[in-house]
């Protein structure tokens, strides 16, 4: 725990090993924020390929052929790109400049799947140049692929998103239905237009037993695409690979029951009582899990050893019987440990009430998700010489746009040694998504610079200067 902030109740990150390096040199950290900018993105990569071994091995142990695709979205930066191919894995782009930043880098294009939810001419032209596998998402979205494949004279290769026919799992805007595919399919003038190379799916959530459940579904898929002479040789099940930014499953615990029992209006632990959308003293479901069990291999373990139909054998053995390929699509859990942000202090203040608050330069969009707020206790770093003085305080993080709600983290933290400005901020394990995936430039700041560790330097990542393809 940093002795220097806290939350209240405290949520401790797990730091890797150059987290707790970087972290202790308060001199290097303050270099790095005079150099690049505040708030600045670092990225140490040398986490992925542990992550997605991790993944890998549990795999193997049931015999399965198995791949892991780096969900692109979830970091702009080259450097995941480049970490990613070191690793082994293939990548998963979600728009134009994804994938041609993707096919500049040298990536294989039979290493990369198109996942975009909405997928432009453009986009799906230069998948079609690179014969890159498309994930097909509707009957439009297959007619507009097909025209732009015939104009082109090139074969389409594609996978079938399938959105689940189980009532037990939640309706979904991706994809459509075992039967609407196969309607599709069935009503072209040349059903071998298409080369249907696997299926795919997105199931909200980090369920297992809905991933078993929906894997039994693409495999009954695969035999019915089998029977009018296609082959699909992989399924993949998209993302929401679980991982724990907390080691202390207590203190996830002792959090939300903390803040249920918090007194409207008194703000002693959120903004204005904020109650992060939960209903009762557990987690709520606008915010990640930032406490999991299992995670990766132990959590894929238990959907491949999973039998969700009575004598059809496990979902592993399922696979391994047809030749299957088992992919996956992660981005936070394959980053988890990659990266954090550092923002620097601008001032200390009081509300017009006398809350204090600690002003950083930053805003809100730049350690956030789409969840309803980040759950860790940022780590304070302390200036070589105070600006101002220090005093114990306990209040808020805002941020530099000009609007009230403007909180970097609407939780309350406690400074039992104060902070001044030129002071650092930490945000840790912030690489998945949270730096970069509802960033903006409001009020035409600029957008925090991405720094990553090249082995012996922090050096700026080529995307804060990548020319966008015309």
């Amino acid at each position: 725990m940093n002795p220097l902030m806290r939350g209240n109740p405290p949520l401790t990150a797990r730091l890797e090993p150059w987290m707790e390096r970087l972290l202790a040199d308060a001199g290097l950290c303050s270099e790095l924020v005079e150099r690049f900018g505040s708030p600045v993105n670092l990225h140490d990569f040398s986490a992925l390929e542990r992550n997605a071994q991790e993944l890998r091995t549990a795999a193997a142990g049931h015999g399965v052929d198995f791949q892991v695709y780096l969900a692109r979205k979830a970091n702009k930066t080259l450097g995941a790109i480049d970490a990613a191919v070191k690793a082994g894995c293939g990548l998963d782009v979600a728009s134009l400049n994804e994938l041609d930043q993707c096919l500049r880098r040298g990536v294989d294009p039979g290493r990369i799947i198109v996942t975009a939810a909405v997928k432009s001419a453009e986009l799906l032209r230069l998948a079609l140049e690179n014969q890159v596998v498309v994930s097909l998402d509707n009957a439009d979205e297959a007619n507009d692929l097909l025209k732009l494949a015939g104009e082109a004279g090139v074969k389409p290769r594609v996978a079938l998103r399938l959105a689940s026919a189980n009532p037990g799992i939640a309706p979904t805007r991706f994809g459509l239905r075992a039967t609407a595919w196969l309607g599709f399919l069935g009503g072209l003038p040349d059903p071998a237009a298409l080369e249907v190379a696997g299926i795919h799916f997105h199931l909200n959530g980090y369920s297992a037993p809905g991933r078993a459940l929906l894997l039994a579904e693409s495999i009954g898929l695969v035999d019915a695409l089998a029977g009018i002479g296609q082959s699909p040789g992989f399924i993949d099940i998209g993302g929401g690979i679980p991982m724990s930014y907390l080691d202390d499953a207590g203190q996830w615990e002792d959090f939300w029951k903390a803040l249920a029992g918090q007194e409207a209006g008194s703000e002693e632990i959120t903004w204005k009582s904020d109650p992060l959308g939960a209903v009762g003293p557990g987690p709520s479901a606008e915010v990640y899990p930032y406490h999991q069990h299992p995670v990766r291999g132990q959590w894929l373990e238990r959907i491949l050893g999973d039998r969700p139909d009575d004598g059809q054998g496990s979902i592993a053995e399922r696979l391994v019987a047809r030749n299957l390929q088992l992919r996956c699509e992660p981005g936070r859990s394959l980053l988890d440990g990659c990266g954090l942000s550092l923002a620097k202090v601008a001032f200390v203040k009081e509300r017009s009430d006398g809350v204090p608050l600690a002003g950083l330069h930053m805003n809100r969009t730049q350690c956030r998700s789409t969840s309803a707020d980040f759950l860790l206790d940022p780590i304070l770093i302390q200036g070589a010489e105070a600006r101002a003085p220090r005093a114990p305080f306990d209040g808020f993080l805002v941020g530099a746009y000009c609007i009230e709600e403007e909180l970097i983290l609407r939780r309350r933290f406690d400074f039992p040694h104060g902070a001044a400005p030129g002071d650092l901020i930490a945000f840790p394990n912030t690489a998945g998504y949270l730096m970069h995936i509802v960033e903006s430039a409001s009020h035409q700041l600029p957008l925090a610079a991405n720094v990553l560790w090249d082995g012996s330097n922090w050096v700026r990542d080529e995307i804060d200067e990548h020319v966008r393809r015309p």
